[in-house]
């Protein structure tokens, strides 16, 4: 749980969506029933074990965010899931119902994962290698979801255009989770990443491609197809940096064009580049890529404005 204020909100709330649903807590410390409602919500999402996130907004000190969202009354609780809100209560209702409202709209418990032997060290692996150790993992485990994930990330990072098979194995192997999109956490990128090498391999000429679209947008600033094509066309080249400043242009014309497709896709980039976790000692804060946080502040700087 943490607290929430403008500064903030797009990457703990709307970018965090994306991932993972996030409960938005509207209170204030003088409200009686956000006292009560607070720790039931506190212990919920302890017990959730990640299922969903629980942020907190002060009413009074973020009249902005609570006039953006339509608080009335608080405690007022918005389920916010892909960026938007998709349900909420008001009031300090019983654990119970708050348990059913979640899981409404939560995606099931995931089952115990299966004890697999461990992998060999994956320093000591060739790139190959190493997709056929994920790719057995998968097949051993084809209800795995995060081993699947995994799979299709080392598919999609290894810088293949499809002409040595590994973007149609990436097909192949999201094809089962696809209907999950939304659902999963991290296949809402897979499938923006596919979508973004699928289109590129239409192409069988990217500079040229890239050149038609640079003429498109030199006549028309506002040509945001032209711009997402180019966009597309970067991220299938690795040039991340340069396609988020792409899609960054179009959120700050127009961020609800094509329903937010240029800022999901944009958020899709940030998880793509983003180091994986890495464990450190309690109490410590790990390690952050300043690009991701550079272009996560850009992007909440352009979307809250």
């Amino acid at each position: 749980m943490n607290n929430v204020t403008i500064a903030n909100f797009e990457q703990d709330v709307i970018a965090a969506s994306m991932s993972v649903p996030v409960l938005v807590d509207f209170w204030a410390p003088w409200c009686g029933p956000c006292k009560t409602i607070g720790p039931i919500l506190e212990k919920l999402e302890a017990d959730y074990q990640g299922r969903f996130q629980l942020v907190k907004i002060d009413s009074d000190q973020e009249q902005e965010l609570a006039q953006a969202f339509g608080i009335r009354s608080i405690p007022t609780c918005v389920l916010m899931m892909q960026g938007k809100p998709v349900d909420g209560f008001q009031g300090a209702i019983p654990e119970s119902q708050v348990k059913a409202f979640l899981d409404k709209h939560l995606p099931p418990a995931p089952e115990p994962e299966p004890e697999v032997a461990p992998a060999p060290e994956e320093a000591a692996l060739s790139p190959e290698e190493r997709l056929d150790t994920l790719r057995l993992a998968v097949t051993n485990a084809p209800d795995d979801d995060k081993a699947r994930l995994v799979y299709l990330k080392a598919l999609l990072s290894d810088g293949s255009d499809g002409s040595n098979g590994h973007l149609a194995l990436a097909q192949q192997a999201f094809a089962p989770v696809a209907q999950k999109v939304g659902i999963v956490s991290g296949l809402d990128t897979i499938a923006r990443w596919l979508s973004a090498l699928e289109f590129a391999q239409t192409h069988n000429d990217t500079n040229a491609a890239l050149a038609l679209a640079d003429a498109a947008i030199a006549s028309n600033k506002r040509d945001f197809a032209a711009r997402f094509q180019r966009a597309q066309l970067l991220i299938a080249t690795h040039a991340y940096t340069e396609a988020m400043d792409e899609l960054l242009e179009i959120v700050m014309r127009d961020k609800s064009w094509e329903d937010g497709l240029a800022r999901k896709t944009f958020v899709a980039v940030l998880d793509i580049i983003e180091p994986p976790a890495v464990t450190v000692e309690p109490g410590k804060i790990p390690p952050q890529d300043p690009i991701v946080t550079t272009y996560r502040r850009r992007l909440s700087s352009v979307v809250l404005s």
